[in-house]
């Protein structure tokens, strides 16, 4: 697998994986995060802008004809001193092959590289995939006191898009 950053010819592409990446929450019944719109377009060109818009690749080493194909993205900014991460999707396709887990310690490279202290993200709590995933590769959930004026901010704009309607969690990991 190759990790690079967005080019604008690959946004699309990025929206599509999201679409792929949302089926899976049907089984859980959240089929409202399921048939969520992907994030536009207009924003992911701004992650790219910033230089925060990072793919995977497939490998040909793995066989699977995705050789070259964005397979997963990430997207973030920095927030309050650490780099949040906006989005990380994997396509079911390329699921359980490390390929999240390497986009994250990429963005954790270029973190530190920016003098940031750590990553932060917002997840759904009971979502195998999500928070009890995060917490296996070394994030741990920040209680209400902990959160900063950004992670509030971006609480905020979760519930006001009617995310809260399953428990979620902001949660920190330290540069290792």
């Amino acid at each position: 697998m190759r990790i690079r950053p967005a080019t604008p010819a690959d946004l699309p592409l990025l929206q599509d994986i999201e679409r792929a990446a949302g089926e899976p929450f049907r089984t859980l019944g959240m089929t409202e995060i399921a048939d969520d719109e992907p994030p536009a377009l207009e924003l992911l060109e701004r992650f790219r802008k910033a230089g925060h818009a990072w793919i995977a690749e497939g490998d040909e080493a793995e066989g699977d004809g995705e050789a070259g194909r964005p397979v997963a993205y990430l997207v973030g900014e920095p927030v309050d001193g650490a780099f949040h991460i906006e989005q990380v999707s994997v396509h079911p396709d390329a699921a359980h092959r490390g390929v999240g887990r390497t986009l994250i310690a990429y963005a954790a490279d270029r973190a530190r590289d920016q003098g940031l202290t750590g990553l932060t993200l917002t997840t759904f709590t009971e979502v195998p995939w999500n928070a009890p995933y995060y917490e296996r590769i070394g994030f741990r959930p920040l209680t209400d006191p902990e959160l900063t004026p950004g992670l509030r901010k971006i609480r905020a704009t979760e519930s006001d898009h009617g995310l809260d309607r399953w428990p979620r969690v902001c949660m920190y990991r330290v540069m290792a």
